[in-house]
């Protein structure tokens, strides 16, 4: 009686040393479970799988070996590396890395990833492309804390002028901020060291008077920097700023050991502004770019907010300042 056909393998390239036959075995029983998680649309997988091999195709044949320091060898021909060289730099056998380049269904690892986009010499938006469309979703990015910030969101700022509006970096820092940020935050009266959101919260006695009902606010703000500590992950600066403030915060010491991580991004938030008294702002936070995890927070009068023009004539009685922060 003949046998069956088996399926073809979806194979872990996580250890690339085991040989194809070893991992065909071992793969089989997981081929279930792959397509159980397989999208939904047969056709859009097969599209997916056609432009994963047309972009590893064309991002191959784009080098040279020489700038891989590779011989240049015989007459290719075709343009740019073999196969088999990608494979050897990547590490994984030459079987394998074809079935991959053809688009073949067999799943990655993240490792194996990397060191394509190595190979290749991806940039940034090539290497989002490549997870894309190898794994459905975008890679992990590390946490780094910037400093910069485009000109154009500097000038977009300026153009708020009864808007307090700054931008922060994974660390909270506050990078740069405008005018109306200056009279309602006093951003500019802190040292460039410690012009750090979170540090003033806590520990400047100004901030306590400014935000109404400080204990809830500061827990809301508190558990929303924990989400960007968990992508921190392995960042000396913000591990030491976190150390730093349980030393000489007892507030911060005991609701930073509670975890909670429910903080929203956007809301409604109320600020004591001088002889106005209390005065309802919505504020919500932007994304200015996502790869360096720069935000940009604003701050607008409520609709209903009795006060939102006299807020706007207190902020006028001062010239208005541009955007400031470090010009690096």
């Amino acid at each position: 009686m003949p046998r069956s056909r088996k399926p073809d393998p979806v194979i872990d390239v996580a250890p690339v040393a085991a040989s194809v036959s070893s991992s065909r075995a071992t793969s089989v029983a997981a081929g279930g479970a792959a397509a159980a998680s397989a999208p939904p649309s047969a056709a859009r997988l097969d599209r997916t799988r056609s432009d994963l091999a047309e972009f590893l195709r064309l991002r191959r044949e784009r080098l040279s070996p020489a700038a891989l320091g590779l011989p240049a060898g015989g007459r290719r021909r075709t343009p740019g590396l073999r196969r088999e060289e990608v494979a050897a730099l990547a590490g994984v056998g030459l079987a394998w890395y074809t079935w991959f380049e053809q688009g073949r269904n067999i799943s990655v690892s993240a490792t194996f990833l990397e060191n394509l986009a190595r190979v290749l010499k991806l940039d940034a938006a090539e290497r989002r492309h490549l997870y894309l469309l190898a794994h459905q979703r975008p890679p992990a990015e590390p946490g780094r804390t910037w400093c910069t910030v485009p000109p154009q969101v500097r000038r977009l700022m300026d153009d708020l002028p009864t808007r307090p509006a700054y931008i922060l970096n994974l660390r909270w820092d506050v990078v740069v901020w405008n005018a109306a940020a200056e009279r309602v935050f006093g951003f500019g009266a802190q040292a460039p060291g410690r012009r750090n959101l979170l540090w003033m919260l806590f520990t400047d006695p100004a901030m306590r008077q400014l935000f109404v009902d400080w204990p809830a606010q500061a827990r809301a703000m508190l558990s929303t920097f924990r989400r960007d500590f968990a992508s921190a992950a392995g960042v000396p600066d913000i591990a030491e700023l976190v150390d730093e403030l349980e030393r000489v915060s007892p507030d911060f010491k005991a609701w930073w050991r509670e975890h909670d991580v429910h903080g929203n991004c956007m809301g409604v938030r109320s600020l004591h502004i001088g002889p106005l008294g209390d005065v309802a702002f919505e504020h919500s936070t932007l994304s200015v770019d996502e790869s360096r995890h720069l935000r940009l927070v604003v701050y607008a009068p409520a609709p209903d907010e009795p006060q939102a023009r006299a807020f706007a004539q207190w902020l006028a009685r001062k010239p208005a300042r541009p955007a400031r922060g470090s010009r690096e």
